[in-house]
């Protein structure tokens, strides 16, 4: 069919977001000029409150992923993704409870100052790649604007407003970018409602394609979503995002109180909601619109994760400008994502390497640094697109890999906190053994994909598709046979993606408690400073945790 592209205001609106989004770095650089600490760069002199914290956390997390992902896979898959909304409260409550506490009170900057840090934070940019890659790839679908054009202006404005005006111009980025999000959703809410015949026929088509079935309990870890894997898996998932992840962390404790650093997660949670819940009715939405005619399988589009961009540019085709939202709502995730793992990977270099080794380095000199490091790692980072685009859709590649990292991660700081018995060599052992199982299901599900069984999605319908200047309907391939497979694909590769992260964070705690247990349980008044680079942090209460 044939699907207008952008016009002149399309690109007014969508070039307004990366113009303030310059402007805010441009600001700070300027307001806080006089203040040249690395301190001050990085964690905001921890002067922040919970407001712009918490739509900061919000915006970087819901990023391009959610934006693109989330709608095509209700659209494919059902509407059980809004279960998501369970983990979320769970993975807040478990943060600012147990984690937030013993990060906030120790006094750190990096959350992976005393850990085997290198091997998974290096996929922190494998994953920032990702976020970099999937709006790119919608602006390319729908303007047929070159990808690596807008790859490489996302890494631009991004680098340019983290390098100026540090953690402070990309928490206040963040809220802006937050507002553009949800306004991009609600727009495409309400045009398409309008367009199928309001809420009532939107509901109505979602449960006749069987698209409201929600509550599947079939516990067989196979199966990609059901009640389970959302809920457990997807508790694991988010909590190595939020618990022990780097960008997190550092925005909580840039807050000036540990209570403001709570509420920020507390408010954060419905932010989180929000969003998840404009994503599962956008994709709703776009099921009862090509209810009949699917653009993926009739081949008009060559990905799942192209359909929210394709769909806007339908409904809105008479409305110049919209499509612009849409796609400046689309980046406004992916700025504030990039931004967020800029900032991270710059305060975790200085801390752990530079600052180390360089103790007396002058003020202004570190603070040089810091920049050099954010420019370095928006170069990294917008590189690692490329290898991005090889890794399939959006949300499941981005949550592999942050359930292959964090769950790990996420074992060893549990081991530590909640088992203060267990000693440095199963501490080292229990990671070591969590990445190694993590990264053997997670890389083996990437190379054998599970099987249809498994994952097919609902129906989806081809009858009423028409090619442009034709009457004739198009007929659809049948699918070809499936290749020979081994004996652990159909089993461990065919895990639901969003148990990554469990295999990683319960293989590295229990491995650690044997190792403890056969090598001998952790003295209550060990050294701690012998274990500070591996496990322990020492809090001022003389309690020790991971």
């Amino acid at each position: 069919p044939d699907i207008k592209k952008f016009v002149a205001w399309d690109y007014v609106v969508f070039a307004i977001l990366f113009l303030v989004s310059a402007s805010i770095g441009v600001f700070f650089a300027v307001k806080e000029r006089k203040k040249k600490t690395s301190k001050e760069f990085l964690v905001g002199g921890k002067q922040m409150t919970c407001g712009p914290i918490a739509f900061s956390l919000t915006s970087s997390f819901m990023s391009a992923v959610t934006v693109l992902g989330t709608p095509s896979e209700v659209y494919r898959y059902g509407a059980s993704f809004v279960l998501f909304f369970l983990s979320y409260t769970l993975v807040i409550i478990f943060t600012a409870e147990i984690y937030l506490p013993v990060f906030y009170r120790s006094g750190i900057t990096s959350t992976y100052e005393v850990t085997f840090k290198y091997i998974i934070f290096l996929l922190q940019i494998l994953y920032t790649g990702i976020v970099v890659y999937a709006p790119s790839l919608a602006l390319n679908q729908v303007t047929g604007f070159d990808l690596w054009g807008s790859v490489a202006a996302t890494g631009i404005v991004c680098t340019f407003y983290c390098t100026l005006g540090g953690l402070k111009a990309v928490v206040w980025t963040d809220a802006f970018q937050m507002i553009v999000m949800v306004a991009g959703f609600v727009t495409v809410l309400i045009r398409g409602t309008s367009l199928n015949g309001g809420s009532a026929k939107v509901w109505e088509d979602a449960h006749e394609g069987s698209r409201l079935n929600i509550f599947d309990f079939d516990v067989d870890p196979l199966r990609r979503h059901t009640f389970w894997t959302i809920v457990i898996g997807g508790t694991f998932t988010w909590l190595g995002l939020y618990g022990v992840n780097q960008s997190t962390i550092q925005r909580c404790i840039s807050c000036k109180s540990e209570k403001h650093a709570k509420l920020a997660l507390y408010l954060n949670l419905l932010g989180l909601w929000i969003v998840l819940v404009c994503a599962v009715f956008c994709g709703l939405v776009m099921y009862s619109h090509y209810k009949s005619c699917d653009p993926w399988t009739a081949a008009f589009i060559s990905a799942p994760d192209q359909l929210m961009p394709y769909f806007v540019m339908d409904i809105f085709s008479s409305m110049p400008g919209v499509p612009g939202l849409f796609v400046a709502c689309a980046f406004s995730g992916t700025l504030s994502t990039v931004a967020a793992s800029i900032n991270a990977l710059a305060t975790v270099t200085f801390e752990d390497l530079v600052k180390k080794g360089f103790p007396n380095l002058p003020e202004k000199m570190s603070t040089w640094i810091s920049k050099g490091l954010c420019i370095l790692y928006g170069v990294l980072c917008t590189s690692m697109a490329a290898a991005a685009s090889l890794l399939g859709g959006v949300v499941q590649a981005s949550l592999s890999i942050h359930g292959m990292c964090g769950g790990p991660m996420l074992g060893l700081f549990t081991l530590g906190i909640v088992f203060p018995c267990a000693n440095w060599k199963g501490a080292l052992g229990g990671l070591l053994s969590g990445i190694s199982l993590a990264f053997w299901a997670g890389t083996g599900s990437f190379i054998y994909p599970a099987p249809p069984t498994k994952s097919i999605p609902l129906q989806l319908s081809t009858f009423n598709c028409t090619l442009a200047n034709s009457t004739e309907a198009l007929v659809t391939a049948a699918p070809t046979e499936a290749s020979e497979r081994p004996l652990l694909a159909d089993t461990w590769y065919s895990l639901s993606y969003l148990y990554f992260s469990a295999i990683g964070c319960v293989g590295c705690a229990i491995t650690g408690l044997l190792i403890s247990f056969i090598t001998g349980w952790c003295s209550k008044h060990t050294d701690a400073h012998t274990h500070t680079h591996i496990y322990i942090y020492t809090y001022r209460n003389k309690h020790t945790f991971a």
